[in-house]
């Protein structure tokens, strides 16, 4: 059931329900003192080597054991969106299906606060960038229901961020089997084609921030040209894992879901990452955050989960 968040303080495309707050907590204690053990994370050379060359790369079950309690989390989310941040319909009203995310809420929600601690996406996401230390930015969680036929339209993701940099990076974690035909695709290579192409809003397709001359247009009409670009897409279990750059253009066909793909998704940043203030809305919306463009992202708002020991 589509749930109504016209009463929410709706500023561009977030919709704002409660406060976002920097996280605290024992976990954080700890992080400040020095004494956070994150949790290890192996991945091969050829995988890190593949990752950097494509800006994408499949782990097969690589957190199936988090997927019952990621989906307890959801749960959480999806039976209240108001009582957390930014939930988002990108269905209309009268279509089919229901097309739902939200974002920033790991601390609020005790399993997703639970995974970003421990369960080694930090180290995972830190050697795939190649990075000396994994800062974490934010989860985002998305659902669509069977017979929903609101595509997710190509984009990067590093346009909607408050960042500039190389070295940012999203664990993508599978909570339903999804067909191949079904499941997101990626174009491999595109986060090095030096491009920021304007960002979307998912419920229209429309581009924002157009005035902004940051950008370098448009993203390219992926599937209309489909030949002319290497489409990564893989048929997917519970548990199975995307890693893929925040430069890297991803979306998905208008094909009718046959069934319900749910997933979670964690943002990290690694060295180069640093404040950029964009001209319009971002997402999330971070507002108040003291820092000018350069500055590296604050720790207090977003953990050094991970660092490199070697």
């Amino acid at each position: 059931m589509k749930t109504d968040t016209s009463s929410a303080n709706k500023e561009g495309f977030n919709q704002w329900t409660i406060p976002w707050s920097a996280p605290s907590g024992p976990e954080i204690d700890a992080i400040n003192a020095g004494t956070f053990q994150p949790v290890d994370f192996e991945i091969s050379d050829e995988d890190i080597a593949s990752y950097q060359r494509d800006g994408v790369l499949f782990l097969k079950g690589a957190f199936r054991d988090w997927v019952e309690p990621l989906r307890k989390g959801l749960e959480r989310n999806l039976a209240s969106p108001e009582s957390y941040r930014f939930p988002a319909e990108s269905t209309s009203a009268d279509a089919p299906g229901r097309f739902f995310d939200s974002y920033c809420n790991w601390n609020l929600i005790p399993e997703f606060e639970q995974f970003v601690f421990y369960s080694g996406a930090a180290a995972l996401a830190g050697k795939a960038m190649q990075a000396s230390y994994a800062q974490f930015f934010h989860e985002h969680v998305f659902m669509k229901e069977a017979g929903t036929q609101r595509p997710t339209p190509f984009h990067q993701d590093i346009p909607y961020y408050c960042v500039s940099g190389d070295q940012g990076i999203s664990v993508y974690v599978a909570l339903d089997p999804v067909d191949e035909d079904m499941a997101v695709k990626y174009v491999k290579g595109s986060h090095r084609w030096g491009k920021t192409y304007l960002p979307k809003v998912w419920l229209t397709d429309a581009d924002f921030n157009v005035d902004d001359e940051g950008y370098d247009g448009a993203v390219p009409d992926i599937m209309g040209h489909s030949y002319l670009y290497d489409l990564a897409h893989w048929q997917l279990e519970p548990g199975d894992t995307i890693l893929f750059d925040f430069k890297t253009i991803h979306g998905t066909t208008e094909g009718v879901m046959r069934d319900k793909r749910s997933a979670f998704s964690t943002r990290w940043m690694g060295d180069d990452m640093r404040y950029l203030a964009r001209t319009g809305e971002t997402s999330p919306p971070y507002i108040n955050t003291e820092m000018e463009n350069g500055d590296r992202m604050r720790e207090d708002w977003f953990p050094v989960i991970w660092r490199r020991q070697d």
